[in-house]
């Protein structure tokens, strides 16, 4: 093999490498827009606001984080926030578990799925 030859399957195989870390940076960066548009105004990242943190929420039992004051629906629900249940969530917190407080929704999928990249990696 050429000197060329190596050079460019160098080149390939470095970008093949890279392409999943570029799209991961990109959705993260997207999820971080869709939270400040859509859930920074009542979500924070540190503390209590008008709704809980949202840091660490992926794997959190709904409705038991220490300091803020849920509705008995959401106490009641038994859910975890999972990926799959936080999908369900935004596209519909009041047919996931009627009387939350929640009403915002998310209706665009690839907001969804960039916001919930986003907050899995808030730990």
């Amino acid at each position: 093999m050429r000197r060329s030859e190596l050079w460019f399957a160098a080149l390939a195989v470095g970008v093949g490498l890279a392409g999943p870390a570029l799209a991961q940076t990109a959705e993260m960066a997207r999820g971080e827009a869709v939270y400040d548009d859509r859930c920074s105004g009542c979500h924070l990242l540190e503390g209590i606001g008008q709704g809980p943190s949202l840091r660490g929420v992926m794997g959190r039992k709904a409705g038991t984080l220490a300091g803020f004051d849920y509705t008995p629906a959401l106490k009641a629900s038994g859910l975890t926030w999972t990926a799959a249940n936080l999908e369900r969530w935004l596209t519909g917190p009041q047919k996931l578990v009627p009387g939350t407080a929640m009403t915002a929704v998310v209706p665009d999928a690839h907001e969804r799925s960039d916001l919930l990249a986003y907050l899995a990696a808030l730990k």
